[in-house]
Formats: C-alpha cells, structure tokens, sequence
C-alpha cells in the first residue's frame, strides 16, 4: 500500500515548482518530490533531499519501484503478467540507467521489437503460460534467422523479461533455462597490404568529387590512430597536441566516449605528418572546431577497394588495420590495447590480434643465437 502521506494532491501553483526531469518537483519545503500516477490519480513520493543531483538520481529508483509495484499489484493478482507487462518493467529499467549510451538503448529496443513482430502474439500472453518447449522451438527457428551475435542478445533480453516475472511472483522457472547461447566465430580479418592502402588513399584523393580530399584525410585519420567513428566525429583542433605529439580522445561531449572514459594517445608518424598538414591548410580554424569536415567515406572505401583489387573493408577495419600495423611493427598487444581504449587490460585485442603476436614471436626467435 502508498504512505497516505505521499497521495496528497497539489492544491496550490506554489507548491510545487517544476524541474526540467520529467516527474520531479520541488516543494516549496526545498525537498524534492517523484510525482507518480496509479489509476489515474498522482501520487506524491518525496526524496528527502534538498539537492537536485541526488534527487535526479534517486529518481529513477522510484520510478522502477513504482512500475514494479504497479505491475505486481494489478497484473499479478490477478494472475495475469503478460510479456508486455513485463518487457514494460524492462523497458524503465533500461531507460533511466545512467549508463546505457542511446545507441544502446536504441539497440536494446530494436531486439525487444524483433522478438514481438517474429513470435506472433507473445505480447499479450501471460508469463505463467509460455512453456520451455516453446522456447526452445522458437529460438531454433530464430538461430536460423539470425546471427549469433543477434540470438545471444535476443537470449539475454528473454531471461531480463522473466526475471521480471519470477520477480514478482508470477511464475517460478525461466523457460529460457537450459537454452545456450551460439558461437559467435571470430570474424576473418581481410585487410589491405600497405601498398593496396596507399593505393586506396591514393584514388579516393583524386577522385574529383567534392569532398573527395576530405574523405581520403578521415580514412587517413581512422587508419593511423585507430580511432572509432563516434570518435573521430567529434575530435577538436584542441584535442591536438602537436607539440606533444598526442591526442586526447573525448568522444562526444553529452556521451563520451564507447566507454565513457576520455584517453590520451600517442601520435604514429603517419599521424603526425597528416594532422600537421592539415593543420597548415586551415591554419585560422577556431581550435573549437572539428578536425575531419566529414565523418562517413564508405562509399569511397567501397569503390577505391575494387580499384585495387582488395577486399571491401568497413570504417571500423581501418581500427584493425591500425591495430595490426602497431603490432607488425613490435609495439605490444596490451600497449595496442590501450590505445584503442579497450577496458578489458587486452583480452579482446589478444583474442583478435593473437595470431600476430605468436608470428612476430616466432620470427624474433629466429634471431636469438648462441653461436660465438
């Protein structure tokens, strides 16, 4: 039941101000408050905090709260959680977590969407009701619809949806138990020789279009730092230290980087030479502005690669071709890592860049000699 305390209705405009966060109040106390809604009435659930920033905070929590209980006492008593209900629950969760970046909870919503439009009517069916068997067959047919990447996701996004349910006291086993995750297969890197590459730039350059300079300066740039999109999108003149021979990686200004984490990295003597250059060509640009005029050349990629005979490559390659090229040259796989901002101490680069490691070993000890 709600604290009666906490359903008082607003009587008075000056009561109550208004905050920019959808749902939260200031009372004329100083003391913020969630305003929520059950049935069609506002309830009223304070905070206990004068400050803003704790109050946003503890917003979100209320706002779970709320709809779990609201689920619970409306659905579950009468013993009717529906998959809707429940991916409803999942839904807030995911949208007031401080953490997820857009993209992701763009992402999370397009695998929920997925399972909804390819299992004709789940939505409206109760969670007590959907038995492992069917779980089973379904996912079957949806491995062979899908990558193992997307059934994975699609795996995990079931259990959240359940966990709801055994949650709140509307069924006791997941029918996704016992269900595996696929195997993902690493995918097989095709990436350019430096003389293909060089090639690649060459043509894209000279291509006469527009923005044909321009591009062949992004996929310069993506290639020689290492650099993922997002992120070369939003590197600033100012981000530059060309004394120091180093960039700052900031990623966008409201979302950061993939990791949330800015990271400074050292200049290659590509790198070094091209930013330079095009520093001397917009010698007055306002360090406030970004460094690559376009942010996409895929197109370009596409068509320089059937010049030269190479493989089609994607932007997020040129990271690889990166990675690869740092480490054909010594430099260490944790270092690598680093640079490209993975949080995981290199685990992922050794797993994707491994086989480099174990030939550039094998040809240093083809060196190492006892003979006097």
């Amino acid at each position: 039941m709600y604290d009666t305390a906490d359903m008082k209705r607003v009587k008075s405009a000056k009561i109550w101000e208004k905050t920019r966060r959808q749902n939260l109040w200031r009372h004329r106390s100083g003391i913020y408050y969630a305003r929520l809604f059950n049935a069609g009435k506002q309830i009223w659930r304070s905070l206990k905090t004068p400050l803003f920033s704790v109050a946003e905070a503890r917003l979100d929590a209320r706002v779970i709260e709320h709809r779990k209980r609201k689920v619970k006492n409306t659905s579950v008593a009468q013993g009717k959680l529906t998959f809707s209900d429940a991916l409803s629950v999942v839904n807030g969760k995911l949208k007031s977590d401080p953490e997820l970046k857009p993209a992701t909870r763009k992402y999370h919503a397009e695998i929920f969407a997925a399972i909804v439009r390819n299992w004709s009517g789940i939505a409206t069916r109760p969670l007590n009701k959907i038995t492992g068997t069917e779980m089973r067959e379904w996912f079957e047919l949806w491995k062979a619809k899908t990558s193992a990447t997307r059934y994975n996701a699609t795996l995990t996004a079931m259990r959240r949806i359940f966990k709801v349910g055994i949650d709140a006291g509307a069924l006791f086993i997941d029918p996704t138990q016992g269900i595996g995750r696929s195997r993902v297969r690493q995918k097989k890197l095709e990436l350019p020789s430096r003389e293909q590459f060089s090639a690649m730039i060459e043509h894209i350059r000279t291509a006469g279009g527009r923005f044909s300079r321009d591009a062949a300066d992004f996929v310069c740039g993506l290639a020689f730092t290492g650099l993922r999109t997002g992120e070369a999108k939003h590197l600033l003149w100012r981000d530059l230290d060309l004394e120091a021979n180093r960039l700052h990686v900031r990623g966008d200004a409201e979302t950061g980087t993939k990791n949330w984490e800015t990271r400074l990295v050292p200049l290659i003597p590509a790198a070094i030479a091209l930013f330079q250059r095009m520093r001397s060509e917009r010698p007055r640009e306002d360090k406030a502005m970004p460094v690559f005029l376009v942010n996409e050349a895929q197109k370009a990629l596409d068509r320089a690669a059937k010049i030269v005979g190479s493989a089609r490559i994607i932007h997020h390659d040129l990271r690889h071709l990166f990675a690869t090229t740092c480490i054909e040259a010594g430099v260490d796989i944790p270092t690598v890592s680093r640079w490209l901002g993975h949080k995981d101490g290199g685990a992922l680069a050794m797993k994707t860049y491994g086989h480099l490691r174990d030939e550039h070993s094998a040809a240093a000890a083809k060196k190492v000699s006892f003979a006097a």
